[in-house]
Order: C-alpha cells, then structure tokens, then sequence
C-alpha cells in the first residue's frame, strides 16, 4: 500500500464528540468512520485489522473441529416466541422492523434460536452428534447508551460458536477444548498475560458463565484476580461462598477493573426443548440435545486493543493484528524506497510506503499514531552509510541496520 493512495487522512485533534479513547485514536488515524452513536465504518487500515483478527479467531475455531457458517441478520418472531425471547419486556435490545406485507422481522443481537432451528433439520440419531459450527457476523443491540466507543455498539461484529451433544459429560469436554482455544487467542492477540477466565452469575442456564475479562482501567467490570492460578471473579458473585467453592482466598486476590471480551455458556437444553431439537439415542427413544454457546467480539477486541495498548502517540498494534508489518518512511529517497518496497511485498511482507511529499516530522507522527509495529526510514543519510533506521514502535527501541541485513531480519521477526 502506497501512502499516497490512502484516501484516509490523519486528524492532529480528537473528535469532539467522543469521550472514549478507543474511538479517538481509532478515528484520528483513519480506521474507522462514525456515522451514528455506537455506529461505526470500518475503513482501509481499521478493516485489515479487523480481517486479522478474524483470522486468529478462524484458525482457533477450525481447529476444534468447528464449521463456518453465515446465519441471517434478520430473524422470524416464531421461533423467539418459543424461547420467550421476542417480547420487548423480555428483551430490551431487539431492533425491529415492520414488513411493508405486515408482521415484522428483528435484527439478530445473538444466534442461538436460529442455529437450533437449523441444526433440529439435520440432526435424527445420536451418530450425528457431537458437532459444532460458528460465524463471523454483523449483530445489532439497542443498547441505551453506547459511550465506549466500537466496545458498545448498537451494530457490531461477533463470532458465535454453538455445540450439539447428546449428554452434559460430552459437552463438558468440548467446553474445556473451546475455552484453550480462547486462550490461544488472546496470546494471539498479545493481551494474553491480561485475560483471565473469569466467573460469572450463569443467569438462567447454569450456576456459573465464564467470562474472558481484560484488565483495563475503563473497563465497566470489577473482577478479582488470582494471578498464580489464572482465574478470576465477576464482583457479582463474589462471596465467600463462592471463593470456598473456587478453592480461592480473598487474601491472594487483586481488584481490577476489566473488559469482558468473550463469555462461554453451557446452555443445557433451554434451547433445544422448546424449539424440538432432538436425537435418538442408542435406545431408539428420543432425547433433548445438549448444548453449549461461546461468543467473541472482534470489533470490541480492536477498541480494546488501543485501550490497553496505544499510548501518548497514538496506536500501537501487536504484530499479528497490524494493518502492516512494516512502515517504510521515504525522506525524499522515494526511488530507494520504492525498490525496497517492491523487494519486500513481492516476498508477500505486508509493507506501507510513505511516499507523500511532507515534512520527516509529520510523517514520524503520523508513524506513529498509525501504530504499525515497525518504523523503516529511508534516508539520504542512512543510504550513504549503507544503513536504514528501525524503530520498534511498541518498544521505543531505535536501531541502524545495515542495508544488506535488512531483508533477512524482516524474515526472521515475521516467522511464525
């Protein structure tokens, strides 16, 4: 990608009418648009970070063994009627719209009336339990407020994974596999050492939910923390009842505020009941199937990303998640520059070209703000001594690398 053919711009000021920083910094650098409260476009660079991390979340999903699918936004009362879960008393985020035939159809804020439903036409015999399947799909939500920026939207980006069982046991196994997969994505992500599988009230489906909760000092969320066993607790059911039972002390636990980035359920059969998801067991007689339901949010992941990891300059992106690799600054050295970037994208490295006529400040700053995890300048000066200048964008860390090093030490940060 060439700078110059970015049709985005770089703003020096935050918007006025955004409190959040996710927004502000996600703004100014041209990642996302907003077109309403809580409504945002993704642009250019904010699209490509999102695309990578749909990504991680792809590979992690697959290797369970889960299928992608796409369900439809909008969604048929009947079967919502059947979960009582299409009343407006009983549910205050639906977004409805009314059919010019009459009737009226919503705006799905979550999937797991329609999987049941799709899934109860292709599932008769126990042989054709356990499977799982999930999607990468827009949601909408009536939130009242949405002041988080793109970490409380009214439309937003989920993937929902759901699994099929015949028994609770089985489910359980499943459960463990898809909650080391969650894991494995926020190492991924780099907010790894940040997340903690944290417990929650599980409402109406079981005694416990399990969050994924990121220490982030905005976050809308009080959890306490046991660092050494990796888990924590929602202040909601936190009690001494509930720490016995966790095998936890109050005196090893940390407060924090936190993030909730994705949440697991074990949904039993509240679902599979009364929409007639069955199965025929070994016996020949019909049985309810058992079910559980994992979300993650990868829009609310980028707004958490800059939360936790942009600082006074403006983004700062892990390596797996950049837009770019590589932010290739030309200081009046457009023809060197182009050379090395045409060396490096033919290898298949994801580079940005700064090839605009402005001043090295402006462009340092714009470096910056942008977040790419690596800075390369090109420079008269720097060529003379045979030589490019590298700036580790999360680090601060600055380094000459000699001109004949270079391609070989870009292979060897970017392999896997």
């Amino acid at each position: 990608m060439l700078q110059s053919k970015l049709f985005t711009k770089t703003r020096r000021e935050d918007p006025k009418d955004e409190v959040a920083k996710n927004a502000r910094l996600l703004i100014r650098a041209g990642f996302i648009h907003k077109e309403a409260a809580g409504i945002y476009s993704l642009l250019p660079l904010g699209l490509r970070t999102i695309n990578k991390i749909n990504q991680i979340v792809r590979e992690e999903m697959n290797a369970l063994g889960a299928n992608e699918l796409q369900m439809t936004a909008l969604q048929n009362p009947e079967i919502w009627q059947k979960t009582d879960r299409w009343s407006g008393d009983k549910m205050d985020v639906w977004f409805k719209t009314a059919l010019n035939g009459g009737g009226e159809l919503g705006l799905g804020f979550t999937h797991e009336e329609a999987i049941t439903t799709i899934a109860s036409d292709h599932v008769n015999s126990y042989k054709d339990l356990p499977f799982s399947a999930y999607q990468i799909q827009t949601k909408f939500r009536n939130e009242a407020r949405a002041k988080s920026g793109i970490m409380r939207g009214r439309e937003f980006l989920m993937k929902d994974l759901y699994s099929f069982h015949t028994s609770e046991a089985d489910l359980e196994v499943f459960y463990e596999k898809a909650t080391q997969a969650y894991k494995n994505i926020f190492t991924r992500l780099g907010i790894g050492d940040k997340t903690f599988l944290t417990f929650a009230t599980g409402g109406s489906f079981s005694e416990f939910s399990h969050e994924f909760q990121t220490i982030c000092e905005v976050g809308e969320d009080t959890i306490y923390v046991d660092r050494a066993k990796g888990i924590a607790v929602n202040q909601e059911v936190y009690n001494d009842e509930v720490l016995a039972k966790l095998d936890l002390e109050k005196s090893k636990l940390e407060e924090a505020k936190a993030v909730e980035i994705g949440n697991i359920f074990k949904l039993g059969t509240r679902f599979s009941e009364p929409l007639g998801l069955t199965y025929l067991d070994e016996k020949g007689e019909r049985q309810p199937v058992v079910m559980g339901c994992y979300g993650f949010g990868p829009s609310r992941a980028m707004g958490l990303l800059t939360e936790v990891l942009a600082d006074d300059q403006g983004l700062v992106w892990p390596l797996s998640v950049a837009p770019f690799a590589l932010h290739l600054i030309s200081l009046n050295e457009n023809e060197k520059a182009l050379e090395l970037y045409k060396t490096l994208t033919a290898k298949g490295i994801e580079v940005l070209l700064d090839d605009r006529e402005a001043s090295a400040g402006a462009k340092f700053a714009d470096a910056d703000l942008l977040g790419m995890p690596y800075r390369v300048i090109v420079s008269a000066k720097g060529l003379a001594e045979n030589q490019y200048e590298i700036k580790n964008r999360a680090t601060g860390e600055v380094k000459m690398m000699p001109t004949s090093e270079f391609v070989a030490w870009v292979d060897e940060i970017l392999r896997p």
